[in-house]
């Protein structure tokens, strides 16, 4: 049972006062999204028989045609693939990587050093061929941020020196301490790549989508990825991923997804595709909830002398709010106190431990209704200095606003 103290509620609705003109600002961004989703499904025709999964080969999936094809309209691209069998957005940009790119071939990150998980897709494992880029010999680079911004000039030296045929860009901060990079930003890189080089542009869309108007795709970017455990899937997809971009980098992938003899033209899903279409709805509505908690957590946060990132005065570009609590024990605390105040799994106590992907123990409260959903309400972090907990993602502002009272009551014991 969660009892919140009267002090707890007083202190963060008042840090509420200071949040309204940002969560109007939100709530503007959630306008324009929903009427570009809605505008998506109207010039698609979408009916109740679309929702209809298929069996065996998957020919003719009418279903899986259409949710793509929305996709593609919200996006503003060429083509998608949209897929309840891509499991996580790991596995998304690993098959698009390996769809596109060839042995010898570069890619190049200009973002810094991508999410832990992909570490295993660039490097592989020590001592083991696990058929990574590197066991294919393909070779990784990278250009680091430098004041949470591309660094130019760096960027445009390091392609006219390696010619990669991937420009790759990481839009969410990963466990670095920073902010997500925000469309404008995104813009100027492309338009630097792009007066030296024709390689395709690829961005981890992930916890990005519908927290701003435009998309990575509306500034030029080559191909968006992401996951339908996050944003696009408003915590109602079961699972999934998209890749949305030019449409023979999408053949190209679909290759790797299936066969080349096949593409996307085979592929079940017999349950059916209501969840994706509903999620997919929803879930500028569900974006605009989660980062209305990421200001609030900022404002209360701050307040009670923690650094946190973003500020208010920041431009949301995900939907993660960085804690630097500066202690391992505070981090845990904070963490057991999100998954307590979960509909799921609320009487579980967290353990740091092993997560494959990732180097360090990581602890990570996650009491969602669909496994590892990071857009319902999530906190996680790893066990290394400053020992930062990255709280993230609420189907309801006052269901994070709940988890997040509750934790800093705990932290106050």
């Amino acid at each position: 049972m969660i009892k919140i103290e009267k002090e707890i509620l007083d202190l963060v609705n008042d840090c509420e006062k200071d949040c309204i003109e940002k969560f109007k600002e939100i709530e503007d961004i959630e306008f324009q999204n929903q009427l570009k989703v809605l505008n998506a499904f109207n010039e698609h025709e979408i009916q109740s028989y679309h929702f209809i999964g298929s069996s065996g080969y998957g020919h003719n999936d009418i279903g899986k045609t259409k949710i793509s094809d929305v996709f593609a309209s919200i996006f503003h691209t060429e083509s998608a693939f949209v897929s309840p069998l891509i499991s996580c957005g790991t596995e998304a940009i690993s098959q698009s990587l390996f769809g596109i790119l060839r042995p010898y071939d570069i890619i190049l990150s200009i973002s810094g050093r991508p999410y832990d998980t992909l570490k295993n897709i660039l490097f592989g494992v020590e001592g083991k061929n696990v058929g990574s880029l590197k066991d294919y010999n393909i070779h990784y680079h990278e250009v680091d941020l430098k004041d949470g911004d591309f660094d130019i000039p760096a960027i445009k030296e390091a392609i006219i020196k390696l010619n990669p045929k991937i420009v790759y860009i990481q839009r969410s901060r990963g466990y670095t301490l920073r902010n997500a990079l925000n469309i404008a930003q995104i813009k100027r890189a492309v338009e630097a790549v792009k007066s030296v080089t024709n390689a395709y542009i690829v961005v981890d869309n992930c916890y990005g989508e519908f927290t701003e108007t435009l998309e990575p795709t509306d500034v030029g970017a080559d191909l968006v990825i992401g996951s339908l455990l996050k944003n696009m899937g408003g915590g109602i997809a079961p699972t999934g991923g998209y890749i949305a971009g030019k449409e023979e980098l999408i053949e190209l992938i679909s290759y790797k997804m299936t066969s080349p003899a096949l593409g996307t033209d085979i592929g079940s899903y017999e349950l059916g595709y209501k969840a994706f279409f509903e999620g997919l709805f929803v879930s500028p509505h569900v974006v605009a909830q989660a980062k209305k908690l990421v200001i609030l957590t900022s404002v209360v946060m701050s307040r009670l002398g923690y650094k946190t990132i973003p500020t208010i005065n920041d431009t949301l570009s995900d939907i993660v709010s960085c804690i630097e609590f500066n202690d391992k024990n505070t981090l845990i605390k904070f963490t057991r106190a999100i998954q307590h105040a979960s509909a799921i799994d609320s009487n579980t106590t967290l353990e740091a431990g092993e997560m494959d992907g990732y180097e360090d123990l990581i602890i990570m409260a996650s009491g969602s209704f669909n496994q590892g959903s990071s857009i319902e309400l999530s906190c996680d972090g790893p066990m290394r200095e400053p020992f930062a907990g990255f709280l993230q993602g609420c189907l309801s502002y006052q269901h994070g606003k709940i988890g997040l009272m509750n934790a800093i009551q705990t932290l106050s014991k």
